[in-house]
């Protein structure tokens, strides 16, 4: 998913290393924290690929600046990513929105919506964080107050998803 946002914000427009960084800790990182660590090596395996563009600017200091752009087969593999979101990119919820939030780069509507699709036919299955055997425990089936709010929070956030969906779909 880090190569996605890479790949999303930059179809958006250059950027430098640094504004990359923040846009992608603001989209995931309460969730998954980007480290420089992980960033570089990741910009650098996309570079490589032949999937960015990377340019040195002078810098305000003497440190020099590299701004970052998309290339066209890095377009079309943000396109493919996106157009094939399948498994765990529709089921997690952090790597879904990743996929939603440069969704509208999808240049077709039924491509879009076959994603979306995905995603509603994943919500509308039973499931549960707990189970009783094979059968998943809704709220009412705990006395444990933490597990009963865990499962009340999952139970209104897929119900107001899979409503926003449908009327997405309609």
């Amino acid at each position: 998913m880090l190569e996605l946002a890479i790949l999303g914000f930059l179809a958006e427009g250059p950027l430098h290393g640094y504004q990359l960084r923040r846009r992608i800790a603001h989209l995931s990182g309460h969730a998954r924290p980007v480290s420089d660590g992980s960033l570089y090596p990741a910009i650098n395996r996309l570079v490589t690929a032949g999937l960015l563009d990377r340019r040195a600017e002078p810098g305000v200091s003497a440190a020099q600046r590299h701004t970052l752009s998309l290339t066209s087969a890095g377009r079309t593999e943000l396109l493919r990513r996106l157009r094939e979101a399948d498994g765990l990119d529709i089921s997690d919820s952090t790597r879904y929105f990743t996929i939603l939030a440069f969704l509208s780069q999808l240049p077709d509507p039924a491509d879009q919506h076959a994603v979306l699709r995905r995603r509603l036919d994943f919500l509308e299955q039973p499931a549960s964080f707990f189970h009783d055997g094979d059968r998943p425990l809704r709220a009412e089936d705990t006395d444990d107050p933490y597990r009963r709010g865990m499962l009340t929070l999952a139970r209104t956030t897929n119900h107001a998803e899979r409503a926003w969906l449908r009327d997405l779909l309609a």
